[in-house]
Formats: C-alpha cells, structure tokens, sequence
C-alpha cells in the first residue's frame, strides 16, 4: 500500500477524505462490490480448509485419537462464549457503515473505538471465569485424566484468545464498511493458514496440546496487528481516545438484540458437540468432527454468500420491491439445490476412502457413516441461508430469537438419547433433525418472500434429475466401497442430471447468462 489513507481511486466511493470532513458516499458499483466480496469471502473459508486438510491427518496422529478430540474440545468451549462481545462486531459494522456512507470520517472511527470497549468490558469476565475455573470445566466433559491437566492449560490460553479474537471482529471494520473482503481475507486467512501449518511442527517438537493452542493465540495477535495496520491505512485516524457517546445507547440496544439470539444460536451450533463429548467420550467427538467437517464443505459458498444476500434483500425490502424480492428469493433456493446435490453425491462416494486415506482406518471405519446421517441435514442447510437472511433484513431477528431458545431443550434432549445409544451417529440424526426443523419454520416465516409457483414448476423435473444422482449414492451404500463400476455410473448419472437440469429446470435468462460467462472464461 501507499502511504495515503486508502488506495487511490476515480471511485469516489472508496476515495478517503480528511478527518473532519464528510461527504456522502456513492452507491455506483455496489453490485459489482458485493460479488467480488463474496468469492474473496469463499477464497478465505477455502484456503484454510485446503490446508487444513494437509495438516489434521498429521496432527491426528501426533497426538492421537484422545488428544485430538480434546484438542478440538479445548477449541470449541470458547466459542459457546460467542456472545460475550454483545454483538459488538455486527454493531460496529452496522453503525460505522452508515458513518462511513455520510463521509463522516471522525464519527467512524469513534463507533470502531466505543465498540472495541465495550466487547472489551463485556467480554474480560466470561474470558477470567474461563480461565479460573478451567480443570473443573475440563473435568466437567469427561477429558481423560492424563489429559486433564494439558486440557486445562490449554484452556487457560484459549480464554485469552477469545478476548483478541472479538477485537479482531471490530478493528476489521473499516475494511467492511468499504467492502474490502480481500483485505480482510488476506489479513485472516494468511495468518490462519500460518497457524495450521506451524501447529504440526510445534508437535512434533513436543509441543503437545499445550503447545498447539499457544499457536492459535499467537495466531490471533497477529492478526489483531494485521487489522490495525490495514484499517488505520482505510481510516487514518482509527487509532484514538475519543469515543461516540452519543451511539453508545444504540450500539448497546442492537447489540443486546443480537446477543440474545447469538448466545442461543451458540448452543445449538454446538450442542452436539459438547454433549457427545460428555456423554460419551472425546473419541466419539473426533469422529463426529472429522465426519462435520467433510458434510460442511457443500454449504461453503451458501455461508461465504450470507454477507451479500443480507444487504440484498434489505436494498429490496417495500412493496414496490416484492416482485423482484420474490424472483431473488425463490432463483437463490432453486440454484442452491441444483449444484448442492451432486457435491453431495460427489463427496458420499469418496468419503470411506477419504476418511481412511486421511486419518486412519478408525476414522474410515466410524466417520463414514455419521457423515452420511448428515447429508439430509445439510440440504436443508444449504438453502437455510436464504431464509436467514430475509428475516434478518426484514429486521425480525427476534423472531431467530424466540425460535432458537425453545429448540435448545428439546434438542439437547434428543441428542442425550440419540449420542448414549448411538454415539457420533446419534448426534448427526439429531443435528440433521434440528436443521430440517429450523429450515421448515424460516420457510414458513419467510413465505411472503418465497414464489411457491415458480418452484413448483420446476419440482417434477429436478426430482427427476435428484433421482439420477441418488443411484450412485445408492450402489455405493450396498457395495461398501468404490469400485470401477460405482464410478462408470456415477458419470452416466451426473451427465443425465446435468442434461435434465440444463434444459428443464434452468430458466432460458440463466442458460444464455451462463453461456455467456462459460464464452468469456474460455476465450481467455
């Protein structure tokens, strides 16, 4: 970068103006903005993931089945805490965004700064807590005892991390607020890419899990430098003592609202996690985990896309937009089923091998079927992002609220008798069940956004195409393993599926759309 305070642009959306002076930012180019951000978005959740695939089957073997599980348990407790920022990283977003859009440099940075605060003074209690009362809390999830003293460590650190990681979640603002996603990407995913690849060499040296969580932490200061210094170049006066008094009453209201949705939203993010940890053993929440990660790779893009299709449809919320917020919405649940179900197939059929060639036998032999107990959950995820997002625009996050905190117990229940009978396979039923659940209620709740008609006309033929990629899923179940005949089929399926879909659910607006851009990306 140049020493000016943001790159130089002709755009005078991101042209930056001295502090004091304002003026109202254009909105040209936004649509152009949001797309580009989401693939930078996509890119920095794919990176990592790419690396981490490289380096969990070594850290597995480092430290073993048991040590790994509590490795991603020492992980995981901190991020139940989610909540402890009071919302602070949305609410900076929101209120310094709309600083930004009036050119009010000063009030930006102050809403950066007030926000940064009080996630400080909000969060500082949960993070001591955690770290006081670490062994009990690792005793508490059945740890091994040989374990329990590295657990408890390593626990001690990660509370440490949490409090950076929220002002990391803060101090990016500027780069938000501007639709930087590249920087943010760059600066997160780098140094989360240095971490995965540093923690096997900490291993290996005798680090333990001890060792692997201080990677983390070091990780997270980095990156907390990485977003000061990128920040402070979009916004040069971001670094001072000055707070908005003013915004202070508002930022707490949004983000208490956020809270109370986000500490439910936690709990059953992670529900069946700690519970088949607890109820079972960290073994089971290894397989479990590794199974999860492989299932969450179809609903990537879905995720990386919540950050465009909340401005979206809050840009089409109003009457005079119902027609164009209809068409968005029911185009975005059509086209989010017709790629995710042959990536599903796709990663069903290599998932045994994968597993084993990754892991180790164990895991090809208790992943796989977990893995697919989630499948059913996760077509119901894919598409869940849309409704999400609506309501979210629409301003309803109460109504998230209200549906989250009555699921909590009656899900933590059924995933206790579902893990105590079936272990890792007893919490993929239950967090498919949950998903299929949450699903079918946002749909109800958005159905005004929803054109019922459009998707009914092309229901017939996608089921006709879904069927053709179910029979490979098929073969492979009653094989149990796959062989050259499995994969002849596969293909023959999967061009029969594209076929079907192509000319029967495909709307001719999007066929010459995708011609057009398949014509422009080879002609490179």
């Amino acid at each position: 970068m140049s020493g000016s305070t943001e790159p130089i642009s002709s755009n005078p959306e991101t042209a930056a103006l001295p502090a004091g002076e304002t003026q109202v930012r254009s909105t040209q180019g936004m649509t152009t903005k949001v797309v580009k951000g989401s693939i930078w978005t996509l890119a920095g959740q794919i990176a990592p993931l790419a690396v981490s695939f490289v380096t969990t089957p070594f850290v597995i073997r480092m430290l073993g089945t048991e040590g790994y599980g509590v490795f991603i348990l020492v992980v995981l407790i901190p991020t139940y805490l989610g909540f402890a920022d009071f919302g602070m990283s949305l609410a900076s977003t929101k209120f310094a965004s709309e600083a930004y859009a009036k050119g009010d440099n000063v009030k930006e940075a102050r809403i950066v700064r007030t926000a940064a605060l009080i996630a400080v003074a909000t969060s500082t209690p949960f993070a001591v807590m955690l770290f006081v009362f670490s062994e009990s809390i690792t005793r508490a999830m059945n740890v091994p005892e040989n374990l329990v003293s590295d657990a408890s460590t390593a626990l001690k650190i990660g509370s440490i991390t949490l409090v950076i990681g929220f002002i990391n979640g803060i101090l990016n603002t500027p780069q938000l607020t501007r639709l930087r996603m590249e920087l943010g990407t760059l600066v997160n995913g780098g140094f989360r890419i240095l971490g995965l690849l540093a923690i096997p060499i900490v291993l290996s040296v005798g680090g333990g899990i001890v060792g692997a969580v201080a990677v983390l932490m070091s990780v997270s200061l980095l990156t907390l430098f990485g977003h000061i210094y990128v920040s402070r170049r979009l916004l040069n006066n971001l670094i001072g003592l000055t707070l908005e008094k003013d915004s202070i009453r508002y930022l707490l209201k949004f983000g208490g609202d956020l809270s109370i949705l986000g500490i439910a939203a936690f709990i059953l993010v992670n529900a069946e996690k700690g519970l088949l940890a607890f109820s079972v053993s960290a073994a089971a929440l290894a397989h479990y985990s590794i199974a999860f990660t492989l299932a969450n790779m179809v609903v990537l893009f879905s995720s990386a896309m919540i950050q465009s299709l909340i401005p979206a449809f809050s840009q089409l919320q109003g009457s005079e937009n119902a027609a164009s917020l209809k068409t968005l919405f029911s185009r975005g649940v059509r086209l989010s089923l017709i790629w995710a179900f042959p990536l599903i197939v796709i990663l069903s059929l290599v998932a045994k091998p994968f597993f084993t060639t990754w892991a180790g036998e164990e895991f090809g032999s208790e992943s796989t079927y977990p893995f697919y107990l989630l499948l059913p959950g996760i077509i119901f995820n894919v598409v869940s992002y849309l409704p999400f997002a609506a309501i979210l625009a629409s301003g309803r996050s109460n109504v998230l609220a209200r549906l989250y905190w009555i699921e909590i117990v009656p899900y933590c229940l059924i995933i206790w008798l579902l893990a105590t009978t079936l272990g890792a396979k007893g919490a993929a039923i239950a967090w498919s069940l949950k998903m299929t659940v949450d699903t079918v209620v946002m749909f109800i709740i958005t159905k005004e956004f929803c054109d019922i008609a459009s998707l009914r006309r092309f229901l017939p033929w996608f089921l006709m195409a879904t069927s053709c990629v179910a029979l490979p899923f098929a073969l492979n179940l009653f094989f149990e393993s796959l062989n050259s005949a499995v994969i002849v089929i596969s293909v023959l399926c999967l061009m029969a599926y594209t076929l079907l879909v192509w000319n029967r659910v495909l709307e001719s607006d999007e066929t010459i759309w995708l011609k057009q851009k398949m014509s422009i990306f080879f002609a490179r």
